[in-house]
């Protein structure tokens, strides 16, 4: 009730305000008839001043919340690419013999529209990865995650992430293959079985990533023109890409 109180209070100062303005209305012109017919109007109008309120006003509002979680997610969304998800989809990629077959999909172009982007989220979405990962490739990548594990736990204390449910997914897929490649005892020795278990978790991640990053280049290339041509320049998918514009 106390963290009411102070509502209370100035709902109840309003209220003697109006009170008094009305009082003095009467003094001045005394008429009685006039008051009571505008104040009837006015209340009859309240309705649909909340219905204003409520319906369009607050859309209008979280509207507004939505666009600046989505630009902190975003923000999110650059701070991994550049330190972790980028450099995350090459090393993968070096171990993809089917690459070939899905690679169009990746050769973003300056000229891309929404539709370019929903084609080649749908190709990376059906298509069904196998990667080939020996002891020396899980090597590798174990010590780039280790690497970057404080990168990683940084991203679970942002309460904006939770926002973003394919975010979230891929974070976590990628904790969980660090733990898994962290925790085996010789990654160059493993069992043909634990090897293929392990690699079907680096598969998941392999698809998030793709997943994520074309939809992270769409919104680049509407919100940030100029950062999207940088990250076109150096598609690590693109062989004929070239950081210096010709």
């Amino acid at each position: 009730m106390k963290k009411y109180s102070k509502a209370i209070a100035i709902s109840f100062a309003f209220i003697m305000l109006s009170a008094i303005l009305y009082t003095i209305h009467f003094y001045i012109f005394r008429d009685s008839h006039h008051i009571f017919i505008y104040l009837l109007g006015d209340v009859a109008f309240l309705p649909i001043e909340v219905l204003l309120v409520s319906l369009i006003f607050s859309k209008i509002i979280d509207d507004r919340d939505k666009q600046e979680k989505l630009k902190k997610i975003n923000m999110l969304l650059g701070v991994f690419f550049s330190e972790s998800g980028v450099e995350l989809m090459k090393l993968f990629a070096q171990n993809d013999k089917n690459l070939n077959q899905f690679q169009d999909a990746l050769l973003i172009k300056l000229n891309w529209t929404s539709k370019d982007y929903k084609n080649s989220i749908k190709i990376i979405k059906d298509f069904d990865f196998h990667l080939e990962f020996d002891g020396t490739s899980l090597v590798l990548l174990e010590e780039f995650l280790s690497s970057k594990r404080n990168n990683l736990l940084m991203f679970f204390d942002n309460p904006t992430l939770i926002e973003h449910e394919t975010f979230t997914d891929l974070i976590l897929a990628l904790s969980h293959v660090e733990q898994e490649l962290s925790n085996r005892k010789d990654l160059k020795r493993l069992t043909t079985r634990d090897q293929e278990h392990v690699v079907i978790d680096i598969e998941r991640v392999y698809k998030l990533l793709f997943l994520e990053w074309l939809q992270y280049m769409n919104h680049l290339r509407k919100a940030y023109p100029f950062l999207y041509s940088f990250s076109v320049r150096t598609n690590p998918f693109d062989p004929n890409a070239d950081v210096e514009i010709q």
